[in-house]
């Protein structure tokens, strides 16, 4: 039976979806973020709960959305149509309110959120666009939609993703991918993957490389919960990464490398209102 329910937390209201033994919290002015996934009593994901309730804080935890960007840019800049402009690690749609355009039990299991350009993010993105996230949730799997559109007069490049924490202590990930290569951003080297990411004395992140089918699978062995990962095939990488004392990996689909805003070799380009439509989903068993 499909409910949901809203509620307050510290200033910060909350949307619960359930699906009988599963669900979701959606926190839509942090980010429109998703801050929980459980399925029959265990909680697939990380937060520091901290780091939420503080606004001027990143979330750490949860499925972060990244928008326009997914790393980091040189220098925290880029340069575009003769102009510089500075832009926060994974953009800035993480940090920002979105807007709850509908929820539904009607069907299926849904909230709807948009997130739109203004002043502010004119200031570090020269661009009018409507991102529209649909989050979709029945029994055991979390469906996301999403939609980018082009709202200006000029052609947009960008390169999403998403960075979800899945919890755990453990840094070494059995992964199950078609991924031959990938790339140790610990000295830039590239490196055949032979099915397990060892984070464990890693700072920096590493990224699968080659991916074919836009799909991997992995297990978080403490709750021998078995995670499948779908997504577009505007994804071309997947990036692991971890922060040592934390009990977390993060198993993130990009659709381009960090610092790709500069050297511009594999933007996401829409041509003026035009929409590139997309998913990504997480399955448990």
């Amino acid at each position: 039976m499909y409910s949901i329910q809203e509620r307050m937390d510290e200033g910060l209201k909350i949307y619960e979806l359930r699906d009988g033994d599963s669900y979701i919290k959606v926190v839509p002015e942090r980010g429109g973020i998703i801050t929980e996934f459980g399925i029959s009593g265990t909680e697939i994901l990380y937060l520091n709960r901290e780091t939420l309730l503080d606004r001027e804080a990143n979330i750490r935890g949860g499925i972060p959305i990244l928008f326009p960007i997914s790393g980091q840019l040189q220098k925290g800049e880029y340069e575009l149509q003769g102009n510089t402009y500075k832009m926060k690690n994974h953009g800035f749609a993480r940090n920002m309110p979105w807007e709850v355009v509908k929820t539904s039990t009607e069907g299926e299991l849904s909230i709807t959120l948009r997130l739109e350009s203004n002043e502010e993010t004119r200031k570090s993105y020269p661009f009018d666009f409507e991102v529209v996230f649909k989050y979709i949730l029945k029994e055991n799997t979390l469906y996301i939609e999403q939609d980018y559109k082009n709202l200006s007069e000029l052609e947009m490049p960008f390169y999403a993703g998403f960075h979800p924490y899945f919890k755990t202590s453990k840094k070494v990930l059995t992964i199950e991918s078609d991924a031959k290569t990938y790339l140790d951003y610990n000295d830039n080297q590239e490196k055949i993957f032979k099915g397990i990411i060892d984070l464990s004395d890693k700072k920096e992140s590493l990224m699968l490389l080659d991916t074919v089918k836009n799909e991997v699978q992995f297990k978080l062995e403490e709750t021998n919960k078995l995670v499948s990962l779908e997504y577009g095939k505007e994804f071309n990488y997947i990036v692991c990464w971890t922060e040592h004392g934390k009990e977390f990996v993060c198993v993130e689909p990009w659709m381009a490398k960090t610092y790709e805003m500069n050297q511009k070799e594999e933007l996401v380009y829409l041509k003026p209102n035009e929409s590139l439509t997309t998913f990504f989903q997480i399955k448990v068993e």
